[in-house]
Order: C-alpha cells, then structure tokens, then sequence
C-alpha cells in the first residue's frame, strides 16, 4: 500500500522537503544572512532523524515493490551517516563564516546529499541504486568547488565531477549488464538468477560495478582523484567527504554484495581482496612523502578504506559487522582530527603544512596531547579503540580463510604508523619555529577534538555499545 510505502520512507521525506523548503525561503527572502542559522536548524533536523530511526526501526521492511529497504543494516548506516553530517556542518560554520564561503546553499547541499547517502544504503534494486548514488553526487560535486576564487577548489570539483561521472559510466555498463543477463533489476531477483552460478555476462557486470564502487570509496587503484579534491576542496568539505560519504558507499558496496551476489561469494571475494591490498599499501606508501595534511589525510582515507573492504572480502557476517565496527570508529577519528585541522591558523589564514606543527606541544599541550590519541588511535597502536578496529576485520579475514589477506593488512599498518608519528615527532621533538600557529580558541573545535580524542580511550571498554548493533545489522544483511 502507497501509506505503508510513504510511512516506511519517512525520513527521507521529511529531510528532503526540509531541504527544498528551506531552498525556497533563502532564495525568495533573507538569503545568505540565515546561513549560521540555517547550519544549526539542519544539524539538528540530522540528530533528530538519528534518534528517530534508531529508536523507531525494528525488522525489515520494504517499500515500492522492493526497491527501498528499510533494516537493522541500513538503520545502522544511517544514523552513523546522520551523525557526522551534523558534526561536520556545527565544526564548520565557523571556519567558513570567516572566510565568507558560508552561504545558505551549503547546509541545503549537505543536506540534499545526506537524502541520496540514506536512499543508497537502503536500495533493494539498481534503479533506486543509482538514483541515490547521483543525488549524494551531484550535491558533493558542487560544494567540492564552493570557493570560486580558488583555482585550487575549482579544479578540485571539476576533478571530482569528470571523475565521478567516468565512474557512474561504468557502474551504469555493469547495472545494464547485470539487468540483462539476470532479467531483472531488483536485487533479489538477481541473486535469484545466480542460483545456478554467475554466468559469464553478470560477472562482466558484477566486475563494472564493483570498479564503479571502488571509485565512490575511493579505492586503489581508482583513488586518482582523492587527494586533489582533499586538497583543493574547502577544509570543512573535505572533513565531510572523508566521513559521512565513505560510510555510504561502504555500505552500498556491502548491500549490493550480499543482497544481490551472496550466493557467489567465491566470485567476488578475490576482487574485493585485491582491491584491500592494493588501497592499504598505495594508500599507505603515498602518504609517507606527503607535506600537506590534507593530502595525507586523504591517502590516509585510502588505506583506511582498504582495511574495511578487509571486513567485506571475508564474504561473512561477521565481516560485515567488522566493517561497521571499523567504520564507526574511522568517522570519530576522522571527526576529531579535522576538528584540529579547522584549527590551523596563521593570521586568520588557514594552514596544512605539516611543518608548521613544529613542537605545537609546547604552545598547545592539551592539543597536542588529544591529536596524540587520535594520531595512535589512527595507526592502530593499543590500546586506543582504532587498534580494534582494525583487529576486528583482521580477524573477519582470518576467520573467513584469507589469512594472506590479514598479514598484508599487519604489514600495511606498519606502514602506515610511520606518517602518523612523523606528525607526533614534530609536535613533541621536531625544532622550535619562530613563525607560530594562531591559538585558536574556537570552543566547539576544542569540543569536537577533546570529545573525540576521549572516545578513542573509553571506547575500548565496550565500544559505547556498538558492537551489538554491528552484529544486529550485519545478521540483516547477511542470510
């Protein structure tokens, strides 16, 4: 029934007409001076919309024949989406009312791409797949280049843009292909028509998709455009892309694995696992020379996205409930070390140099002292919550028989705790700068960072109760 359907869409109903309502007003009344406003209104719509779907949900349902899926998975997904939308847009109005880029359209874009990441992760067919992987695009494309006087920013959304669209290219060939060798877009009719085994087509189309998705998790070898767009995208975007976005294509990717070909696993596990090997260690090596912490951040995303795409390649549930874990834990890493980053600053002016973070400790000890934990927590040392993380999906491919897969991941993590604790040395050992980063006293940067850098170490009691809901969700998923 049409009520039943609309009921079970409700979320994104709500936020979508919030957004174009919210349009509407801004265009035809006060423009840019509701801007601050609006960030507070669409931050809390975003809580609002968390604690709702996760008090509310309970089973599965669907809507529209199928194409919409509303489960303990996609709730989860969700709310962890919604989550560090809003942490990102209340982080951010500062950093960009100062630099004047702080403009109504960007908390309605934010939201408007929220809206497509919510219709992605619960899609139960290629059609509504796509239609909300573009909706969360075309927004992300436009706020990528929101400084229009940077050359840098502008050539960052055209990079995105071309690049995004090369890859929606080739996800399309692999949904056509897909829809016409199962005949049938939904995905449980496809994984249907895998019953007898993956013909040669759909695993054409499964291998077009799969690179198609890559892109969107920025995964090697398909990360190219990454670190431009890390760079040259305004600070507070970037901490947006390296957040809520990785999370839903994470997400979609796993759906579409499991919904669609979970009964050829073998098929593409080996795909997903090389694509986890390739992204540890390009991300990885490519991160040690970087300058630039932006750019090191978003290398740091690729490897990181490596060590989840670990949890999917197990082809298990409990390799779904690790990727989760993972990706929970990512974001409040994520969250909290932009949250220092939108605090560099020199003269007003924004600062990524690593170099400038030259004995910081001795100026900012507090500071210095919670981007320690997050740096660790990032690198995997214990006894921070990031060590079991990536404990958690080494053991999903351990478990799932891919122990190559695991000691590759050990390597890359090695790896990696070398760039972290290039930024340590510098903070604490490196040699006194007489050019000195501002003290930015900015209360709800210092929240975040604290906040986040807190989590890290009280998190490893229980995990704040995550781990059941992972589980929950995964057992959704996986059938």
């Amino acid at each position: 029934m049409l009520s039943q359907d609309l009921n079970t869409i409700m979320p994104e109903i709500i936020l979508s007409l919030f957004a174009m309502g919210a349009l509407l007003a801004a265009v035809y009344t006060v423009k840019d001076k509701a801007a601050p406003l609006l960030v507070w209104i669409t931050s809390g719509l975003f809580v609002a919309l968390a604690f709702w779907i996760a008090t509310t949900g309970e089973g599965t349902t669907t809507a529209f024949s199928g194409m919409f899926v509303d489960d303990a998975f996609s709730r989860f997904a969700k709310v962890a989406i919604l989550l560090a939308a809003a942490a990102v847009l209340v982080m951010s109005q500062d950093y960009m009312a100062k630099r004047d880029l702080l403009r109504f359209e960007y908390p309605i874009l934010i939201a408007l791409s929220v809206v497509g990441m919510m219709m992605m992760v619960s899609a139960g067919d290629l059609m509504s797949l796509y239609m909300g992987l573009e909706l969360q695009s075309l927004a992300l494309y436009v706020v990528a280049s929101l400084r229009r006087d940077s050359i840098k920013s502008t050539e960052a959304g055209l990079k995105y843009f071309v690049l995004g669209a090369l890859s929606s290219g080739l996800l399309l060939y692999g949904a056509s292909l897909t829809y016409g060798f199962s005949g049938t877009t939904s995905f449980s009719g496809i994984i249907e028509a895998t019953d007898g085994g993956v013909s040669l087509g759909l695993l054409f189309g499964l291998v077009f998709m799969t690179t198609g998705f890559a892109f969107k998790v920025s995964a090697a070898p398909f990360h190219m455009w990454t670190p431009d767009v890390y760079e040259g995208s305004p600070t507070p975007v970037t901490a947006f892309f390296a957040t809520a976005p990785k999370i839903a294509a994470m997400a979609l990717f796993a759906r579409v694995m499991h919904d669609a070909f979970g009964r050829s696993v073998d098929d593409w596990q080996q795909i997903v696992a090389f694509l986890s090997v390739l992204s540890m260690f390009i991300g990885g090596i490519a991160a040690i020379g970087q300058t630039d912490i932006k750019r090191l951040m978003a290398y740091s995303s690729i490897a990181h996205m490596g060590f989840a795409l670990m949890g999917l390649a197990a082809g298990t549930a409990f390799g779904v409930q690790a990727m989760l874990v993972y990706l929970a834990i990512y974001v409040a890493m994520n969250i909290g070390t932009f949250a220092f980053i939108l605090s560099m600053e020199k003269d007003g002016m924004p600062v990524t140099n690593i170099a400038s973070l030259q004995m910081y400790s001795k100026r900012e000890p507090l500071k210095a002292l919670a981007m320690l934990i997050l740096l660790f927590s990032l690198a995997g040392v214990p006894p921070m919550l990031g060590f079991f993380g990536k404990f958690y999906v080494l053991k999903a491919a351990y478990d799932a028989g891919l122990g190559w897969l695991a000691v590759a991941g050990v390597v890359a993590s090695v790896i990696g705790a070398f760039y972290y604790l290039r930024i340590v040395f510098f903070m604490y050992f490196g040699s006194q700068q007489e050019v000195q980063l501002d003290r930015n006293g900015s209360p709800v940067l210092w929240g975040f960072l604290v906040a986040s850098a807190a989590v890290m170490i009280l998190g490893v009691v229980n995990l704040f109760g995550i781990e059941p809901l992972a589980e929950a969700a995964s057992l959704a998923l996986v059938n």
